[in-house]
């Protein structure tokens, strides 16, 4: 169930003048790949006629979860609340032990890392489930491990659009089970899809490679910026004399000296770190000059700093760089078809986006909350992860990072003080955004109140994000845990308050 078969033709999806999501540019010339993200109709369809086995093309992750429920229990297309139901136990299960233990904030309570058990949904036709893993492995559920994956790679939880339904995550509930390492699940409400398919197309940009080499003894991140400096101006003359044009972008960090942390690092060059591993990633448009580059590492370990001993993966490779061009297409225009292996086809009408009816209404959740608590000053100080658990993830080249207060009575001191602004400047020197861009703030700030959380979407945060960064970490996966040791000021004992609640 691909993008109609084949690739569409570019005269037919410019004729819709059509741009990208993120930064409105026009569609490329020369695409790589196209697929829409289809829903779980099809999947549904499919075991309805008779399938034992459904392969599909490119879908969305929560639909090989909601296409088996809707059709174990008859689940329609407008049964919205349902489907946001089913849509919530795929995405807790869509990436495995991250909902059972899996980088978890408190790792160090998590056992059997090496034997950890992947969840299992139970789900009954009203759409309550119980998530737990099996008995005898490793691994940890409760409500922490639940709530980050709930969080994980999230937008706006009240608008959590999908292809058959549009979720509202806000005031999801999570109950631990007696026995342990069981959690309930309930609240998630659904309305009506969109008009549109999400759609995801890659065009070759150009070419990057990335070195990583190794260094000891003092100052060594002073020494590897150095060496790193003296192979690009190696490599650049050897540019000019060949005619190649210079570099589109390089990244250069010494992993170990905490500079992802920019203002934030504990430890500076000064300091002198004596160990650390050098990132030089470099970009150009065309793959014989990085042939160059490769090339021109291996000279750094007898003629430059000393205390070079690891190029880690060898001589560098060369590898395309592919970005992501995503935008949103009509339903109306993209055929899904169910085929079997005797031949036999249908074609699949797509979720309609139809008024909800009268009986199935709901009222979307308020985005702005205010308790109503007098949020008190106080002398104490507290790290961010003292008082939450922390989850980052990406979609594209933006970063979300979940924050779950660890009590309900920490929610109203989060509120006033972790605020988007906060972790707008707290990011700054990662964000390749001016302040507001198309309208928008860098940083977004959203309340999930069923589960005592704050979800943080940071715009442009990722240098590209995927393949297409020159970051070591191109995915945000370290951004909670970059700001778990945020400092929150001014507050008084919240922890010794709450355990007197």
């Amino acid at each position: 169930m691909d993008f109609g078969g084949q690739m569409w033709m570019k005269s037919t999806v410019d004729s819709l003048g059509i741009v990208d999501m993120e930064d409105g540019q026009p569609l490329p010339d020369k695409l790589q790949s196209m697929n829409a993200y289809l829903g779980a109709g099809p999947i549904a369809r499919a075991l309805d006629l008779g399938a034992e086995v459904v392969v599909t093309g490119r879908c969305v992750d929560s639909a090989l979860a909601l296409g088996p429920l809707m059709h174990s229990f008859g689940w329609k297309h407008n049964d919205y609340d349902l489907l946001a139901a089913g849509s919530l136990a795929g995405h807790l299960l869509e990436c495995g032990a991250q909902s059972t233990g899996g980088i978890f904030t408190d790792w160090d309570t998590v056992p059997q890392w090496e034997n950890i058990g992947f969840p299992v949904v139970e789900c009954d036709s009203t759409g309550h489930f119980v998530l737990m893993k099996p008995k005898g492995t490793g691994g940890l559920v409760n409500k922490g491990t639940v709530a980050e994956q709930l969080v994980y790679e999230l937008g706006d939880p009240a608008a959590y659009h999908l292809p058959d339904v549009c979720c509202d995550f806000t005031g999801v509930q999570l109950a631990e089970l007696s026995g342990g390492n069981a959690v309930s699940v309930s609240g998630a409400r659904g309305f009506p899809p969109s008009d549109s398919y999400k759609v995801s197309a890659t065009y070759l940009d150009c070419y990057k490679a990335v070195s990583v080499f190794t260094l000891s003894g003092p100052r060594a991140a002073e020494k590897g910026h150095k060496t790193a400096q003296s192979i690009l101006s190696r490599v650049r003359s050897i540019f000019k004399f060949a005619g190649f044009e210079d570099f589109t972008r390089v990244h250069i960090q010494a992993i170990g000296a905490e500079e992802s942390y920019g203002p934030h690092a504990k430890q500076s060059l000064q300091l002198g770190q004596r160990e650390v591993a050098m990132w030089l990633a470099v970009e150009h448009p065309r793959r014989e000059a990085l042939d160059i580059f490769r090339r021109e590492i291996a000279p750094a370990g007898t003629g430059m700093a000393p205390g070079i001993w690891g190029g880690l993966g060898g001589r560098p490779k060369s590898s395309p760089v592919l970005k992501l061009f995503s935008f949103l297409y009509p339903k109306s225009k993209v055929q899904a078809m169910v085929g079997f292996a005797n031949g036999n086809n249908e074609v699949v009408a797509p979720t309609p986006a139809l008024a909800m009816d009268n009986d199935k209404a709901v009222t979307p959740r308020p985005r702005g909350i205010d308790d109503g608590i007098d949020v008190k000053p106080g002398s104490h100080s507290f790290k961010l992860s003292d008082l939450a658990y922390l989850r980052s993830g990406d979609k594209g080249n933006t970063a979300n990072i979940g924050v779950i207060a660890r009590h309900p009575s920490f929610v109203p001191y989060l509120r006033k003080h972790l605020t988007a602004e906060m972790v707008e400047n707290y990011f700054e020197h990662l964000l390749d955004l001016p302040h507001c861009y198309r309208g928008a703030a860098r940083v977004a700030r959203y309340e999930l109140t069923g589960i005592n959380a704050f979800n943080f979407v940071l715009r442009r945060a990722l240098g590209g994000g995927g393949i297409a960064s020159l970051r070591p970490d191109p995915q945000g996966k370290g951004y909670g845990q970059m700001i778990a040791d945020l400092q929150l000021h001014n507050l008084p004992d919240i922890v010794v308050l709450a355990g007197d609640l």
